[in-house]
């Protein structure tokens, strides 16, 4: 498999089986992050664990209400912030390096939709 790299406004995705010790890549506008191979599955799977609650929830709230769910592994800690239709995604790496990164709100539909059809591993 050969590296593959997928992008949006704002967001943008990355897999390198060939990397030594960091195979993913997470990035935003102004910031990048690269990831190991467990850290970058549970990044995936975190946030469309996030998404799901997200989307099951939103009928408890009035239309005004905002959210905050988090979501955690040993490797990354991940939090949806907004409204049910609107929310902003930010994680924070928990190894060693302690890195984080987020993505807007407008940024985060096209994101978890290219995570969903993510063929990485």
């Amino acid at each position: 498999m050969a590296r593959q790299v997928k992008s949006g406004t704002g967001w943008r995705l990355g897999w390198n089986p060939d990397a030594p010790e960091f195979q993913g890549l997470a990035a935003g506008d102004s910031w990048a992050v690269e990831l190991t191979a467990p850290e970058f599955d549970d990044l995936c799977r975190l946030a469309l664990q996030l998404a799901d609650s997200v989307t099951a929830i939103a009928s408890e709230l009035m239309p005004e209400e905002r959210l905050t769910c988090e979501a955690e592994s040993k490797w990354i800690w991940l939090e949806a912030d907004g409204y049910p239709d609107r929310y902003s995604l930010r994680f924070i790496v928990q190894t060693g390096r302690r890195c984080e990164g987020a993505w807007p709100c407008e940024a985060v539909p096209e994101l978890l939709q290219a995570i969903g059809g993510v063929n990485f591993f």
